[in-house]
């Protein structure tokens, strides 16, 4: 039983302090999904988030000799949750996720809110808010690993199903703040398309055509081009250089008008990213 306490989430009676985490296993599911899995502090466990299919997910634990341990889920979408009913019967296990969405993600054991800390097995997690993608979603801050969904992605941003683009850029311009060396384990492998629009919008930026030839190596070899980090997402996302005037320029020649506010370029871009 998962519990909050004065702003931190206790598992049962034992209250376990925050782990460092070496690495998280991305494993493939459905067209282009990442399931993120990572192992707890006693070796015999693990944690997946946003787990759209089951079987993958089960066969990545048990080839390992690891147990599910719990689930994380960012929003409701169902390429998101749709594994979740066949790994709680393989597995009962908490299944933490928004607390704003628990309406429609009904395996949901434990309701988070952003700013809720979750001292768990696998370390100490900080919950943020950011809508925009869906009004309630959330993202997992895990050490230097940031679970992002389909807010922030490598070259790009999720669409916008619910929220504004005051929303988005306000969630985005949030994850932007954390450390460059944060690593964005967001949840499609969308990369290669976000960056040809990227490159679109900043045809004369160097270091996105570097890691545009990177990208391509790594997919041509069959290997995600995921996690990013916050400080790549910074030079080469137009979504989070919304300040920078070369990604202005291109958003009012787009639009044929002047931009008054960040906000204004972000929905001229993501408009722009809809019919690319």
């Amino acid at each position: 039983m998962i519990s909050v306490t004065g702003g931190a989430i206790c598992l049962g009676s034992a209250f376990f302090m925050s782990c460092t985490m070496t690495h998280a296993h991305a494993i493939p599911i459905l067209q282009d999904n990442y399931v993120w899995c990572w192992p707890a502090a006693d070796g015999a466990s693990a944690w997946v988030v946003d787990p759209g299919e089951a079987a993958p997910v089960l066969a990545h634990v048990q080839a390992r000799g690891w147990q599910l341990a719990g689930i994380l889920v960012t929003h409701w979408h169902p390429d998101h949750i749709g594994g979740i009913p066949a790994l709680l019967e393989a597995a009962p296990c908490p299944v933490i996720g928004p607390a704003a969405e628990a309406d429609r993600i009904p395996t949901l054991t434990q309701e988070v809110r952003g700013g809720d800390v979750l001292d768990l097995p696998i370390g100490r997690v900080r919950v943020i808010d950011v809508p925009g993608h869906t009004l309630g979603h959330i993202a997992f801050l895990l050490d230097d690993w940031l679970f992002c969904g389909d807010t922030l992605f490598c070259g790009g941003c999720g669409r916008l199903f619910e929220g504004t683009p005051e929303e988005m850029l306000a969630s985005l311009t949030r994850l932007a703040d954390l450390p460059a060396d944060t690593r964005v384990a967001c949840t499609h492998e969308y990369t290669l398309a976000n960056l040809s629009f990227a490159a679109a919008v900043e045809p004369n930026n160097a270091t996105l055509r570097a890691f545009r030839d990177h990208a391509q190596a790594l997919r041509d070899q069959g290997k995600p081009t995921l996690p990013s980090t916050l400080g790549r997402e910074r030079a080469i996302n137009p979504f989070l250089r919304t300040d920078q005037p070369s990604v202005q320029a291109a958003a009012r020649a787009r639009a044929g008008r002047s931009l008054a506010t960040q906000a204004q370029v972000f929905a001229e871009i993501r408009g722009w990213k809809d019919q690319f």
